[in-house]
């Protein structure tokens, strides 16, 4: 009989949370959300976050907002998600840095997977390498070579350790066998700023962000990081083409929410962020900016996740990098 009574009592716990998480999608969201995105205005996770951000708010009936809470190679923002009420009004928009940091540290502060619930994976997009049009150079063997005949003297930009453009950086100077210094900018957008001022000769941006920049003449684009061409510049060699056999670099862009955060609200995000990502001229307007949707499972955004920590090991090991 005590089996039987705690039998029913359990499944009367069920069906009561069941009926709270339906409940609880069913007036999700009743304000404005924040989603945070932990770089400075102006590189590529900023640029994803408010195309996104500006469809979700009309989709959802609920304003989003993008909080830029920058520093430390990201770390700062995205405590700040950690740590925020797990009820789908704190959201993180977040990339490579997201999995790799742990590597970088002596003592990461959260854990992707440990401390986050997956929402969908956005987009993916490759990074140019792009040099100062001063810099005596039109292709990637063009600047191996210079490289090569200059060791430690050539300077590339990135957004802090361990961000896409120092780990494509990095991965280039492994594979290509040069030694193109970084240093270090807080953020995309103040790395591609300090090219366009000549303060350094390359830098590996994200094409969105890069593009406008391209297409002006600011800055000179010698390859595309991806294995194949990108639509949006379809002239462009990828590096692999251009001399450095096996290399690709891909970025991408995971939506993520703190811990805890009910299925209901997860799946109800989810499915908003699909729907607004694969309507065909949403589709289209990704591609014009180099950046191809995605727009995941939850599942498959945890699974990315996990590859993605074992592919970036390999490299923060072999190159050193380390965080200060």
């Amino acid at each position: 009989m005590n089996s039987l009574w705690r039998f029913m009592a359990a499944a009367m716990v069920a069906a009561a949370a069941m009926v709270a998480s339906t409940a609880l999608a069913q007036s999700y969201p009743s304000k404005a959300m924040r989603l945070v995105s932990p770089f400075p205005p102006g590189g590529s996770v900023d640029v994803v976050g408010r195309l996104l951000a500006a469809k979700l708010s009309e989709t959802l009936g609920q304003q989003m907002v993008v909080d830029n809470r920058s520093g430390a190679s990201g770390v700062i923002g995205t405590e700040v998600v950690m740590n925020a009420p797990p009820d789908g009004y704190t959201l993180l928009i977040n990339t490579i840095p997201f999995v790799t940091n742990q590597f970088l540290m002596p003592r990461a502060p959260y854990d992707p997977l440990r401390d986050f619930v997956s929402i969908s994976l956005v987009a993916s997009s490759p990074s140019f390498i792009t040099v100062h049009p001063s810099l005596p150079v039109r292709s990637v063997g063009e600047l191996i070579a210079l490289a090569k005949a200059k060791p430690g003297e050539l300077f590339y930009s990135a957004a802090g350790v361990g961000t896409n453009p120092h780990i494509a950086g990095e991965l280039f100077n492994l594979l290509a066998d040069v030694n193109i210094v970084a240093v270090q900018f807080k953020g995309g957008g103040p790395a591609d700023q300090a090219l366009i001022a000549g303060d350094v000769g390359v830098t590996f941006g994200n094409i969105s962000q890069e593009i406008g920049f391209v297409k002006a003449g600011r800055m000179r684009a010698l390859a595309v990081t991806s294995m194949k061409r990108n639509p949006a510049m379809p002239e462009l060699p990828t590096v692999a083409e251009a001399g450095v056999p096996g290399y690709e670099f891909d970025t991408w862009f995971v939506v993520a929410a703190p811990k805890g955060t009910p299925r209901a609200i997860v799946e109800t995000l989810n499915s908003h962020i699909r729907k607004v990502l694969t309507a065909p001229e949403q589709v289209k307007f990704y591609e014009e900016r180099g950046l191809t949707v995605i727009a995941s499972t939850p599942e498959e955004a945890t699974a990315h996740l996990q590859i993605e920590q074992k592919k970036w090991a390999r490299v923060v090991k072999e190159r050193g990098i380390k965080a200060e």
